[in-house]
């Protein structure tokens, strides 16, 4: 059987076998398989990245090899978890159960992050920015990545998710312009050195209620750390800290920007209002209409007059 014959023929068999998730639209059969195709082949690769690549040919160990790992995605492992990759905003990041395995919803932020990124270079040369709950490191590497005028500091609670984000800042060789550090959300910059320093505060922070984490799909339950999703009772519990915390870090005109779960944008929008820290408030929407991505610029000091 050739290479062609054998993947047609696997691919029929996974019509039936296997489980694909919502929130990972980039993974299909064809996808899924090419990369178990290439990590078997020895050069490991995620579904997006596999996706306009021509499979080689294999040898009968691999193909062995290629089964095996076949049934273990077949056993709800993440796929991003077999190859130890995962595409963001086009770029081949490391991954695995440290930490939150990067989804296609999230670029959305990463976009418009790194518009606001680009925005402020514009105007003042570079760009000081901390990525808040950091995971991977995907959104803080990301911006650096497109934006060479960019430094960033990056934050996760998570001491596996801080190396994670450091093999990644390896991998991509950026350990010039981005930092990591293990502390609860801000609490590393709480020094002068950080405050109002800032031009920019990105942050995809746990949003989904704690009574809704147990209820995940299993696929995502049992292998991505519960600290990732569970955002409190009512899922907002961080980003009200983090729209009170932020502004002592960013610079006068900085922006604070975030993502918020299907549903939550309305209110969220309305808690940065309340809380008279922010000038402008901005939201954009996915392609169901959803507010995905909340925007906010620190409000200018008022001076009384003595």
């Amino acid at each position: 059987m050739n290479k062609s014959e054998l993947f047609k023929s696997i691919s029929n068999d996974l019509k039936n076998r296997l489980h694909l998730l919502e929130d990972k639209p980039e993974e299909t059969i064809e996808t899924t398989l090419k990369a178990l195709w290439f990590t078997a082949a020895g050069f490991p690769v995620s579904a997006e990245g596999a996706r306009k690549l021509s499979i080689p040919d294999l040898t009968d160990k691999q193909i062995k090899n290629l089964h095996q790992l076949i049934e273990i995605r077949l056993n709800n492992t993440p796929l991003a978890h077999i190859t130890k990759r995962q595409n963001f905003m086009g770029i081949e990041l490391l991954s695995d159960k440290r930490a939150l395995i990067p989804r296609k919803e999230t670029e959305l932020l990463g976009r418009k992050a790194l518009e606001l990124s680009n925005r402020i270079v514009k105007s003042r040369g570079k760009i000081n920015v901390i990525d808040v709950c950091c995971g991977s490191g995907n959104l803080g590497v990301a911006i650096a990545h497109y934006n060479t005028n960019c430094h960033v500091f990056a934050t996760d609670i998570s001491q596996e998710a801080v190396e994670l984000t450091q093999d990644n800042i390896n991998l991509l060789n950026l350990n010039q312009r981005v930092q990591v550090k293990q502390g609860d959300l801000l609490s590393v910059f709480e020094t002068d050195e950080y405050y109002e320093k800032t031009d920019l505060i990105i942050c995809n922070p746990p949003y989904i209620l704690s009574s809704k984490v147990q209820k995940m799909d299993s696929e995502i339950a049992s292998n991505e750390p519960v600290l990732a999703f569970d955002g409190g009772m009512l899922g907002i519990k961080i980003i009200q800290k983090l729209i009170s915390e932020a502004p002592k870090y960013l610079t006068i005109d900085g922006w604070l920007i975030f993502e918020v779960g299907a549903g939550q944008g309305s209110f969220i929008a309305q808690l940065c209002e309340r809380s008279q820290l922010y000038q402008q408030i901005e939201s954009v929407s996915d392609d169901s209409g959803n507010t995905r991505v909340i925007l906010a610029q620190k409000a200018k000091p008022v001076y009384s007059q003595s």
